[in-house]
């Protein structure tokens, strides 16, 4: 009782200051950061399970996209299960007994025990580092493969590019490319998010008949009467730095030092 009588007279004492007491505009400023600490940080870990659960279900709705399968009107995850989800280690191309659900491949590139350290020569993409391990996503019907969506990232201009980039059967025709988060300028850079842009990838072949790669965002517009043209892209106006990154990053993971040893022993599995 008399430790409580004790709290309420030092309360009352504060109270009774003047408002203008610098005494007491420090000690109710103090009170109202603590206040406001306590709730932000309250409200952070109450609302992260559905943070958790929006970003899972981006992720579904990019990868729906991006393999021409989203239907805005339709249960997203049930669209999303006719992928399989599987992790592969890249340096060898085959599949990891790693569980896919609970693989962070962003938080993996960051920890130099799950990572390699690119060379000058490798990091083409700007990344620094890449993970040992990465996700695939394999689109089915009646048990066979119709596309493989791979998660992309690379530097642009102002920003690392995240997205997916989706082959069909043959692993080398493009079935399209979209990205999830960037910070390139709206209306140059950012025009990676133009659907007419994006369309473009559709049917491009990453590979040329002795299966090197040469996939590539020209500048300017593609020329269709020369050879090679299946293997181009527009690139975007006034954005050549961000059109330079998004080809350096579709050709360092189309490449050997990213799913390259898996796209080929899958497509000598093919043939």
């Amino acid at each position: 009782m008399a430790e409580t009588s004790k709290k309420q007279g030092m309360i009352a004492s504060i109270l009774s200051l003047p408002n203008d007491d610098p005494k007491k505009t420090i000690i109710v400023a103090f009170l109202l950061c603590l206040v406001c600490s306590v709730l932000v940080s309250t409200s952070a870990v109450m609302f992260k399970p559905l943070q958790l659960a929006n970003k899972e279900a981006d992720i579904k709705k990019n990868i729906l996209a991006v393999t021409g399968l989203l239907d805005e009107s339709s249960d997203i995850t049930a669209l999303f299960e006719r992928f399989e989800v599987k992790v592969i280690d890249l340096e060898t191309g085959k599949y990891s007994d790693t569980d896919p659900t609970s693989y962070d491949q962003r938080k993996a590139s960051r920890d130099p025990e799950q990572s390699i350290k690119l060379s000058a020569e490798q990091n083409i993409a700007n990344i620094g580092r890449r993970a040992k391990l990465a996700k695939v996503y394999l689109l089915k019907e009646n048990n066979s493969l119709k596309q493989v969506v791979l998660p992309v990232h690379g530097y642009g201009l102002w920003s690392t590019l995240y997205g997916f980039v989706s082959l069909e059967a043959d692993f080398n025709t493009i079935g399209g490319l979209q990205f999830y988060s960037h910070a390139e300028t709206p209306g140059l850079g950012g025009e990676v998010d133009n659907p007419k842009w994006r369309k473009q990838w559709q049917g491009k072949k990453a590979f040329n008949d002795s299966g090197e790669l040469k996939i590539e965002v020209i500048r300017g517009y593609v020329d269709f009467k020369v050879a090679g043209a299946e293997h181009q892209v527009d690139g975007l106006s006034g954005a050549t730095l961000t059109s330079r990154g998004v080809s350096n990053l579709v050709n360092f993971w189309l490449g050997d030092d990213g799913f390259g040893p898996y796209l080929k022993k899958m497509s000598e599995m093919e043939k």
